[in-house]
């Protein structure tokens, strides 16, 4: 219980939380940050992590002149793109067999789902999917379980990553900064949160008129 409060804490007060680690450690953020979109990308264990609302808030950060903007787009985007090609090849050697109950992290409902995904949005799944938490974090590994090969996963991956990085980082740092944001910057990243799942919604819905249409 305790674990939970800690990670609603920091969710809803991120940008206290990543002032302080910017305060502390300086320019050493950008790795601290790297570690984190790397591991919420790049295993599958842990899909937990903040996605979209650090990347904002990192950018607002960048606003003030805390960080180099550039500096953490180029970053982050590394990040993002190695962390799912980590994940595509642990999918690739590992497998199902990871989601077998012996491992209490992995949930085998969110595998159902991220391969239910695929089935609706094909290749694309590697871009949208990246817009989408906990999807974001197993799109890749179902793409190296599936058929779907490197080359094609990686051309897809190189986009997804920087896309969703340069979207999230960017907006933070154009408008993380405005007063009203900053006033209410913990319904701002909630809003975030829910924006991010609108990619997911739309396709559903145009998936749900071919359907009918049908």
């Amino acid at each position: 219980m305790d674990l939970v409060k800690q990670l609603v804490d920091v969710f809803l007060h991120l940008d206290r939380h990543l002032a302080e680690v910017v305060r502390d450690y300086g320019t050493f953020t950008n790795v601290i940050l790297f570690g984190i979109v790397f591991c919420e990308t790049g295993l599958v264990v842990t899909p937990f992590l903040p996605g979209d609302s650090l990347l904002f808030t990192a950018g607002a950060l960048a606003a003030l002149g805390s960080l180099d903007v550039w500096v953490l787009f180029l970053t982050l985007a590394l990040a993002a793109i190695l962390g799912d090609t980590a994940n595509y090849w642990i999918g690739k050697k590992i497998g199902p067999r990871a989601f077998d109950g012996s491992i209490r992290f992995l949930k085998q409902d969110h595998l159902l789902k991220t391969e239910a995904f695929y089935e609706k949005h094909g290749k694309k799944t590697i871009i949208l999917a990246r817009f989408v938490p906990i999807i974001r974090t197993f799109a890749p590994f179902v793409a190296g379980v599936g058929s779907m090969s490197y080359g094609v996963f990686l051309a897809y991956n190189v986009i997804g990553g920087a896309l969703w990085v340069a979207i999230c980082v960017f907006s933070g740092y154009f408008f993380g900064n405005i007063a009203a944001v900053k006033k209410n910057f913990s319904f701002v990243i909630l809003a975030i949160i829910f924006v991010s799942t609108l990619p997911i919604l739309w396709e559903a819905w145009k998936a749900r008129r071919r359907r009918a249409g049908a």
